[in-house]
């Protein structure tokens, strides 16, 4: 039998016991003290005393007899303490991570669609990849090649306040009209519109761009000018290229009140189409738009001329966007949402 004779306790209250307190625990306990005396020496609480002798007893002479025993306390101690803190283990799924990085950096992903898109494509099991909050975790700690720079809606300013203003132009229908089943983003068809500009001259050309609520399909239009008989030929041009099934694909569309919207209602006159308008200064209204426009930013920055960018780049951009899965759309893309349902109404019309 193995004893040690220190009686020396050098503990302090608060931190973890040594192999001194736990050779003191053996000696008490032997000698017959209670757990409460023995935790007055040491200078701990008796829940410590306890399940220190919990964690140290080991059976001896084939197992008829359980004592505590200093060494087997110290011993599952340091296995314990091995496995405490937090593990990373961005090493043992390195394919995943270079999955990540490949298609944020190629692609454009978030990482949120890098996970949920990796799931759904069945390319990797649940175990061999990490959450969303762990990756952001990876990026703060500087694990991964992705920086917090990389990641622009970490730079995001706070949104002004939100204001309506009393006295305001009437265009058309508010906002206030519009039906609130389409806030629910079930039907297809309701849109959102806006006016992206590049260098603030007036030589400059435009991006008008429209978004469908319920499958996320971004549009992208690029117009000579911001003037209000353009932008109401853009529509009239998208109503020739839809033909017949115009007004199921364009039921509504929501906007703001500027100036360079003001002749859109006139195409309530020659479609079923309904526009609205939202308040002043109430972007959010039409927040899913002002969302993308956001995301184009990303390669058309804030005074760069739209009229320099080509035909392809402004396509590519507008193809990027609805190429993109969302975890919103369970991790799909626009464009698939998008033409499942205009097959829906394609086929009905066939019928």
């Amino acid at each position: 039998m193995d004893y040690d004779y220190s009686t020396t306790s050098s503990h302090i209250k608060g931190k973890h016991l040594t192999y001194d307190d736990r050779s003191i625990i053996q000696l008490r306990l032997k000698d017959g003290h209670s757990i409460r005396s023995i935790a007055r020496e040491i200078g701990c609480s008796p829940t410590t005393v306890s399940n220190e002798i919990k964690r140290g007893t080991v059976p001896m002479y084939n197992g008829s007899v359980r004592r505590y025993k200093a060494k087997a306390g110290q011993e599952a101690y340091e296995v314990h303490k091995s496995l405490s803190g937090r593990h990373y283990d961005f090493i043992s799924k390195s394919r995943f991570m270079s999955y990540v990085s490949t298609h944020f950096f190629e692609d454009g992903w978030s990482l949120d669609a890098c996970v949920g898109r990796a799931l759904i494509s069945g390319d990797f099991d649940r175990s061999e990849i990490v959450c969303v909050k762990t990756l952001y975790n990876y990026v703060d700690l500087g694990l991964i090649d992705i920086k917090n720079h990389n990641l622009p809606e970490k730079l995001r300013r706070a949104p002004k306040k939100r204001t309506n203003r009393t006295n305001k132009r009437k265009l058309g229908r508010s906002i206030e009209e519009r039906s609130d089943d389409i806030n629910t983003r079930e039907e297809f068809g309701h849109w959102e519109c806006d006016l992206v500009i590049g260098s603030k001259t007036k030589d400059d050309e435009v991006l008008l761009t429209m978004l469908e609520r319920k499958s996320r399909e971004f549009l992208m239009i690029p117009l000579a000018n911001k003037e209000a008989s353009t932008i109401i030929e853009a529509f009239l041009s998208l109503r020739s290229q839809y033909s017949e099934h115009f007004d199921e694909v364009f039921k509504t569309v929501t906007t703001d009140n500027g100036s360079e919207f003001a002749n859109l209602s006139q195409l309530e006159s020659v479609a079923k189409t309904l526009v609205y308008y939202a308040h002043p200064y109430s972007s959010y209204e039409k927040g899913s738009v002002e969302r993308h426009n956001g995301l184009i930013r990303r390669f058309i920055p804030k005074g760069m001329r739209i009229d320099q960018l080509s035909t392809q780049a402004i396509a590519d951009v507008e193809t990027w966007c609805n190429s993109l899965p969302r975890k919103l759309l369970n991790y799909r893309t626009p464009d698939e949402i998008f033409e499942e349902e205009l097959d829906k109404i394609y086929q009905l019309d066939a019928a």
